[in-house]
Formats: C-alpha cells, structure tokens, sequence
C-alpha cells in the first residue's frame, strides 16, 4: 500500500489488517487519558474524532487550521484531521519566540488555533497573544479556562464530516523552516509534492534499508516538521510490529521505553542523537539490535556516528545521512559503516553524498554570476526536484528570489565532486574566506572527546569564533591547544553548557542569535541573500 489522502491514512491502514502497535514516552496531549500504548484502529477513531472537534469548532473545507502545542506525534493526527474536513494544516513549533508565533500566525490567519495554556502563557509573558491572530482558539488542556477560548469539552462528542477529497495540486499542509537565521518561512506542499513525490517514495520495502514486518520504528523527532508527515504517510503504510515514540532528549526519561521496546531502525533529529548518546555506553544498550540508523536536518559529526554504530550487535549495521531542506524534501543520501567512519577516515560530516536516484538534480554556482562552476570549485548549490514545495507564505517575493527557472537556491556553499557527490562547505550566510566552519567542527570533535559539540562562528569581522558545548561549560586549555594544532587562526575559544546555546525546534544552532549574544554584533561572514 503507498499514501494516497492523508485525511482517510489511519482509515485506509485499519482497514487492511494493519497490526502495528505504538508506544509512546508520555500520552497523547490530543488524549491524555488514554495511556501510551495505541494500536492502528484507535489511531484511526482519534482522527477521525478530532476531525468532528474540528468540525464543532466551526472549520470548513479551505480554512487554515493553526497547531502549536508540546511537541508529540499527536501534530500529525491534527493535521490528518484537519485534512480530512478539507482544512490546510499549519504545523508549529511550541519552542518559537512569542513574537516570531504571531508573526507567522499573521501571515496564516488561520480560522482556528489549536494550542495548550503553556504556549499561550508563555507567549503573553513575553508581551505577545497568539489567540488574538486567529478566528477561533481551541486549548487541548481540559482542566485549563483560559477565558475566550474553547476547550476540549465545548467541541467534544460532534461526529466527523464526512472525508473531502482535494486536487493533487492543492494545498495540503503548511510547515516553517528551521529558523535559524531569524524568523522561519511557511512552506506549502500538496499531495503531489509531499506524498506522490517523497512519501510514496519511501513507502517501498527496499533491500536492507526498508522497513520490514517484524521491524520496530523508533522516532525521535520535532513532530511539528514537514518530515515527520511524510514519514508518518509512509511508515504506516508500511506496517512494522511496532513504532516508539520519544518527544524528547533526555536518555534517562528515554530508556526505559527503549529497554523495553529495543529498535531496529532508529530515526532522529541530530541533535537529539548526541543528547541520547550516553545510552550508548550503557550495560545492554538500547540500541543493541539497530541495522539502520537515520538521520536528517543537519550534520552529524563522525564521533556521534561512530558511537552508535559501534553501540549496535548488528553485523553490519549502517548510518543513512540525508541532506535537504523544507522547501524540497531530501536532496542526497549517503551512507556511514562502521569501517568509514573510524578516525582519521572517510570524508566526514561535510560529504553529503550522492542526489537522490532519478528525483534530483544538483548544480553548483558562481554566487556572483550565478553561472555553473567546473566540479571541485565551491559555490552555492542549486537544485531540481519535482517534490519542490508550491511557495512560501505571505513571502512570495522571497520565493521568486530564491528561483532560477526550474533550479532552487538552497543557500548553500558547496562543491561537485568528481564521483557526483555533494560536498558541504557552510551556509552561505556562515560562510567565511579561507575557512569552511563545517570541516573544522569536524576536526575539533574529533579531537576533544569531552565535547558535546563543537561550533565555529564565522563573523563580519575578525577571526571565527569557535564555542565548545560541554557538559558542565568548562574546557581545558591545553586539550584545545592540542585541538586546534593546523588549523587556520581562530579567536579564543567560548565554552557552554548546552542549555546556554539558542536552539531551533530540531536542535539546530541558531548561528546568528549566538553570535550576537557573545559579540554584541549579528555581523556575519556571508551576505544572507538566500536565506
């Protein structure tokens, strides 16, 4: 079976026979009550009795339906919900600024809000209100009474409309880009593009990499993103004996679920891998029986991925690095073993690998001239894919600035290699003269095992800035003399715990709004016109 409606998803798997069992780290926010273990057809009665909360809550077919809550799987049964009553789900991230939330609302003007008193609270301290930028406001706690928005009682118990079927070219959800240069654009995808042209995709039992019947799933993700739908679409299609669900990075809260439940094929967010890497080097590790490991939406340095490589029984266990963006889904692929990833060989983070076979096209250049450049000759590197979203929200100038005929400006700086692969330099708005930040991350993790990650900060002026993430702030200064031997000059080092560093909801460094906290200036190595 491959996705067609995502309204009908849950329904159509139930359907078949799917006995595919979920667990989750903590209940539903959509449903509390009903504890953490869900099998297909429940999932499908909860869709389709959102939808009818939905419904109550005056949404008909072509409204936007705003969703900003805690992050859990439960952002895609909304958006299922909202689909299947003909609504165009907006997905957003609880971890967004109060000012950037209404600024994004702004330009949705979504009939109907769906959040949780936390986000409202949050945001009204910080002098803003997300309800007053949409028709209607629905607050999933049930004991909240936030006055003037509905709660789960007053929409509770009406029946779902029936399915409404929109064009493959449509509307069919919204998500917001990672942020971490300012405030987050809103991409719309249709079916075609985010379900015939990915999902359906991934929805093939490929040898060694795909998902088989006896598989269990583990997702540790941010659920408010466009990847998590699609791999929704494709995964319950699929049907593994089972899906575990973890909303968040800490690995003793994590543990349990996975010693009971020991994936096969794990997929996370980068940073949530280095946070759950202690597990690694427990007694029985979790992660003892995993053949695959994925990982998307930023780099992965080699110690993190040698770690769990090394953590797995597995005979040949392999690490999949995917590199693509928002706008387009993935671009390439490439594959880490156990042999590749050994110190001191392979490529490193920063070769992305190979485009995606038959689906994508890559370019490279001259950011001036925006004419081709020979492969081995860094650029910035446009794209060509069918699965390229339909444009950004309220932004259609950005859009257009960012299109060259049918090549997407992915804003990176990069070069061809002679095999075809994508090598990755920086952001080209990180990007700085005679340094590529993303190698020499690399380096430094590599050679200071008692980080957690390492940065380097390209500024307008001066020498980058390298910060070093460790578990309680403290760096030892010979261990980076030591460290920094070959380099090119950087300025002294700054050492953070890793709450100190600013975050997107994927874990991602917001580069620019660290540089202006320990600079006092937001100057940066690249000029950011593709941001």
């Amino acid at each position: 079976m491959k996705p067609r409606d995502m309204g009908v998803l849950f329904d159509e798997c139930a359907a078949r026979g799917s006995r595919t069992t979920v667990h989750l780290d903590r209940p539903f926010d959509l449903a509390p009550e009903r504890g953490t273990r869900w099998t297909v057809p429940g999932l499908a009665a909860l869709v389709r009795e959102t939808a009818g909360m939905l419904a109550a809550a005056g949404v008909r077919p072509g409204d936007r339906v705003a969703l900003v809550k805690q992050n859990h799987w439960d952002y895609d049964l909304l958006a299922c919900a909202a689909v299947r009553i003909g609504a165009v789900p907006a997905q957003l991230s609880a971890r967004l600024s109060g000012e950037a939330l209404v600024t994004l609302l702004a330009r949705l003007s979504p009939a109907l809000l769906v959040t949780s008193a936390q986000v409202l609270a949050r945001a009204r301290r910080e002098g803003t209100d997300p309800a007053a930028a949409a028709g209607t406001t629905l607050v999933l706690d049930a004991e909240a009474d936030v006055p003037g928005t509905l709660g789960p009682d007053d929409v509770r118990g009406h029946p779902a409309p029936p399915p409404v079927r929109r064009g493959e070219d449509r509307p069919l959800i919204i998500n917001h880009t990672s942020g971490t240069t300012g405030v987050p654009k809103l991409v719309t995808h249709s079916t075609r593009t985010i379900i015939g042209e990915l999902a359906r995709f991934e929805s093939v039992r490929y040898p060694r990499i795909g998902v088989r019947r006896e598989d269990t799933l583990l997702n540790a993700n941010s659920f408010a993103h466009g990847r998590t739908f699609c791999w929704t679409a494709s995964t319950l299609c699929l049907a593994p004996a089972e899906i575990v669900l973890v909303t968040g990075p800490d690995p003793d809260l994590a543990d349990p679920l996975l010693r009971t439940h020991p994936p096969t094929l794990v997929e996370a967010t980068p940073a949530t891998y280095v946070r759950l890497r202690p597990l690694t080097e427990r007694l029985d590790n979790p992660f003892r029986d995993v053949r695959l490991f994925v990982s998307t939406y930023d780099a992965v340095h080699p110690p993190t991925v040698r770690a769990y490589l090394t953590a797995s029984r597995h005979r040949a266990p392999l690490w999949m690095q995917g590199w693509g963006q928002t706008e387009t889904g993935p671009l390439t692929f490439r594959f880490h073993t156990r042999a590749s990833t050994e110190e001191g060989r392979g490529p490193g983070s920063r070769n992305l690998g190979r485009p995606v076979p038959v689906k994508t096209r890559l370019r490279v250049v001259d950011p001036d001239t925006l004419r081709p450049v020979p492969r081995g000759r860094p650029g910035v590197v446009l794209a060509r894919t069918r699965a390229r979203a339909l444009g950004y929200v309220g932004e259609e100038d950005r859009w257009a600035a960012k299109l060259l005929g049918d090549w997407w400006n992915t804003g990176d700086i990069g070069r061809l290699r002679r095999d075809g692969s994508v090598e990755l330099l920086d952001r080209e708005v990180d990007h700085g003269p005679g340094l590529s930040c993303l190698r020499a991350e690399d380096v430094l993790e590599e050679r200071l095992p008692s980080a957690l990650e390492c940065l380097v900060l390209s500024g307008a002026e001066g020498p980058p800035l390298p910060v070093v993430v460790t578990a309680d702030g403290h760096l030892d200064a010979d261990a980076w003399r030591t460290a920094t031997h070959g380099l090119p000059p950087l300025a002294a080092p700054v050492a953070l715990t890793w709450d100190q560093v600013p975050r997107t909801d994927t874990g991602k460094v917001r580069r620019t709004v660290l540089l202006r906290q320990l600079t006092g200036t937001a100057g940066t190595g690249g000029s950011g016109r593709w941001t």
